[in-house]
């Protein structure tokens, strides 16, 4: 069992942050309105990735500024090991309960 525990919003950015090397937050806010069919605030995502990076699952740099930001460098989130290692382990727990949902309650539409 993990010692972490995770809401679903976290999880879910956590997840998008592990697709790639490094997200920075307008590009994990599309990711997530791709997916989820839901729009998400930058700042609800910034909320999200500081709590991630406090828990040590995400880890974040600043890039280097640039003219089109006017001078301000872009912050980059990256997923470290244990990010990922908890984000296999809530993968696996939520096979494994589906797994115990009965097929008949997907035949009749009860799911």
């Amino acid at each position: 069992m993990s010692e972490y525990s995770l809401g679903s919003l976290e999880e879910t950015i956590l997840v998008i942050v592990l697709m790639k090397e490094e997200s920075y937050g307008v590009e994990i806010a599309k990711v997530y309105e791709n997916h989820v069919k839901q729009s998400i605030s930058l700042p609800a995502i910034h909320i999200v990735l500081k709590r991630l990076e406090k828990k040590g699952l995400v880890k974040s740099s600043f890039g280097e500024p640039t003219p089109e930001r006017g001078g301000k460098r872009k912050k980059y989130y990256q997923g470290t090991p244990a990010g990922y290692r908890i984000a296999q382990e809530l993968q696996q727990r939520r096979s494994e309960m589906w797994s115990l949902v009965p097929k008949t309650s997907l035949q009749y539409g009860l799911i």
